[in-house]
């Protein structure tokens, strides 16, 4: 069997960093531990008596205020004074959880689960105790009696996702985290942990489909695409012809290919790619677009113009199809309708910025045509203005980055977080 190698541009093998504690969602766990003691003991010391209410409010002071030592005296005392009081259980083990004692923060929730099995947030932290000591097992059972018993928490979700990565089980992180960002969608520590179980469910379908046939098409179609978004279009191109070799007939390859021509400015070969895949599948709207706006390009308007209204009638979505429909019809000398299809281009809202700024000054020549003098000004002033934006915001950039590069050189005395 032959031997996997990686192809460039494939994600690094980075499961093991889940194993590290500095690498668990900080900012999560920071919010959860305070909301969850305060919760309970705002809400449960009035059926408390007045002693194990006053030790309770003293309890969830001294944690707010980061004496844990204050707090877990606290609420030791009122695990003494009343045993089967499953929220001081609860809230001990928290504080022995942010204090790194987790076996002790282990037995505490155990107990807290004994007494109140579905009391919300024990399973989740005794998971996260669970996944400190590396029990991986046990965490991922733990949360899912959690997030059976709260389906709507994202957090719990979250978690889930996390443990599983760090059982290597990316498939079922990945699932979870969907899960939790569907709950949480801008919740930046779900998105990080979706994009590497995403990124890790990707990696090992590729080298699954390696190890099965190394010499499939579809091999070196994803070898291709690694390249072509490497910017190495060369070495796109040859993956390419390999699998089109293997594949002559394969719907795609040849629209693929034919981008990856354009991108190294050899538009007569992608013409002739994209002729051969229409061939294949004449209804590929993709293509039949691609094709127009590269006849555009090279001044052929009637044929450009065919090709794109054909693919706006299957697709009437197409971005950008209005700016390269203006330019066929100015290859065509239909000034009024390039005009009206340059002006749908600058209003549609998802139309490319660069796109926009080339429609204003398209709409500029063709009002020029047309003796629309002051208009044709307006259009060329909007188009320096627009072009005169974007060098600021380049040259903005470019001194952010010269900055941060003199910032990272330069020696500094404080010490750093592990990563």
């Amino acid at each position: 069997m032959s031997m996997w190698t990686k192809p460039p541009g494939f994600p690094s093998d980075t499961t093991s960093q889940f194993r590290l504690l500095n690498h668990r969602p900080q900012a999560a766990w920071s919010g959860l531990i305070g909301a969850f003691a305060l919760i309970y003991c705002q809400c449960l010391a009035v059926a408390q008596t007045p002693t194990v209410a006053e030790e309770l409010r003293q309890g969830a002071e001294a944690l707010h205020q980061g004496r844990l030592e204050d707090a877990a005296e606290a609420f030791t005392s009122v695990t003494k004074s009343s045993p089967q009081f499953a929220e001081a259980h609860f809230n001990l083990g928290l504080v022995r959880e942010e204090q790194g004692r987790n076996e002790e923060a282990m037995a505490s929730l155990r107990k807290a689960i004994s007494l109140k099995p579905r009391l919300r947030g024990a399973n989740l932290f005794l998971a996260i105790a669970e996944y400190r000591v590396n029990h991986f097992d046990k965490a991922i059972a733990a949360l899912q009696k959690e997030t059976s018993y709260y389906s709507s928490d994202a957090n719990a979700w979250m978690w889930l996702g996390v443990v599983q990565l760090a059982a290597e089980n990316p498939a079922e992180a990945a699932a979870a985290l969907d899960k939790a960002a569907r709950l949480a969608p801008d919740n930046v520590d779900i998105l990080y942990h979706r994009g590497r179980a995403h990124l890790l469910v990707s990696k090992n379908s590729y080298e699954k489909m390696f190890q099965v046939d190394p010499h499939s098409w579809r091999v070196h179609q994803v070898l291709a695409q690694a390249d072509a978004e490497a910017d190495r279009h060369e070495d796109a191109i040859a993956e390419y012809h390999a699998a089109i070799q293997i594949a002559p007939k394969q719907p795609g390859l040849h629209e693929e290919l034919g981008t990856e021509y354009i991108k190294a400015g050899k538009p007569e070969l992608a013409d002739a790619e994209f002729q051969q895949e229409l061939e294949i599948d004449p209804n590929n709207v993709l293509t039949r677009y691609k094709l127009g706006t590269l006849e555009t390009e090279r001044g052929q308007g009637a044929k450009a113009k065919e090709l794109i209204e054909g693919a706006v009638r299957q697709n009437p979505g197409l971005k950008d199809s209005a700016y390269y429909l203006g330019r066929a019809e100015m290859e065509l000398g239909n000034g009024e309708a390039a005009a009206e299809a340059f002006n749908r281009a600058i209003s549609a809202p998802d139309t490319d910025p660069e796109i926009v700024q080339q429609a204003w000054y398209q709409l500029g020549v063709v009002y020029r045509r047309l003796h629309r003098v002051e208009d044709a000004q307006k259009a060329f002033a909007t188009f320096q203005r627009l072009k005169d934006e974007e060098t600021q915001r380049m040259q903005g950039r470019l001194k952010k980055k010269r900055e941060a590069s003199g910032q990272s050189a330069a020696p500094s005395s404080a010490p750093r977080n592990p990563q």
